[in-house]
């Protein structure tokens, strides 16, 4: 069961140098992913209706410069995650974050950007104004939902469809010093209510 992160996997990210780090990231967090990634994808199966499949990310193409963050993802493809839709849970040294997560290798992500902004109303009232929506996972900073409106979220999306590396990510950042994060079942209720959330978005997007 899993029983929550603590500040030692936070200052993972102050780690200098590729290999120690990478170290320090397979020892401390990698096991904790594969205990949250095995509850959510049980969770994700009842409720998406299709089989899911834990990724965790390997960080393989890194040879210099140590990876600022860290995720896995869930995804009904058993062979990758980077090109269809999919939820990730991950760390900066700062905050946790929880998305539903449309990144810009996904080869149909104009159609489903257009599904989007068809059904605007229906995706707006989807997403909860606490959670907060993100065009780039690599970076930290994330627009809350309930500074913005129906138009702003057209504009993101449109962004999304129209500009090649933009990416669509919709849910929860969740701050290190928050106490939910020490608390297991805690955490995994909100994660769990994260991901069911969004279910919608990721079924109008997989039916694309």
């Amino acid at each position: 069961m899993f029983s929550g992160f603590t500040e030692r996997d936070f200052e993972t990210f102050s780690i200098e140098g590729l290999e120690d780090r990478m170290t320090a990231i397979q020892e401390r967090i990698q096991p904790k992913f594969k205990e949250i990634g095995e509850i959510l994808c049980d969770d994700l199966a009842i409720i998406s209706g299709n089989e899911m499949f834990l990724h965790i990310a390997k960080h393989a193409r890194r040879t210099v410069n140590p990876p600022k963050d860290t995720w896995m993802a869930i995804c009904h493809n058993k062979r990758g995650y980077k090109k269809h839709p999919h939820f990730q849970v991950g760390l900066f040294d700062d905050h946790v974050f929880i998305w539903f997560a449309l990144i810009y290798e996904i080869p149909n992500k104009k159609q489903i950007a257009e599904t989007f902004l068809t059904n605007i109303d229906s995706v707006y009232e989807t997403i909860p104004k606490d959670f907060v929506i993100s065009l780039d996972h690599m970076k930290k900073d994330a627009t809350l939902v309930k500074d913005i409106d129906k138009t702003e979220l057209e504009k993101k999306l449109v962004r999304f469809r129209d500009v090649k590396k933009v990416e669509f990510l919709v849910g929860r950042h969740i701050c290190a010093t928050d106490p939910i994060l020490k608390d297991g079942d805690q955490f995994m209720n909100i994660a769990k209510n994260t991901m069911e959330t969004l279910i919608p978005l990721y079924k109008k997007s997989s039916s694309v």
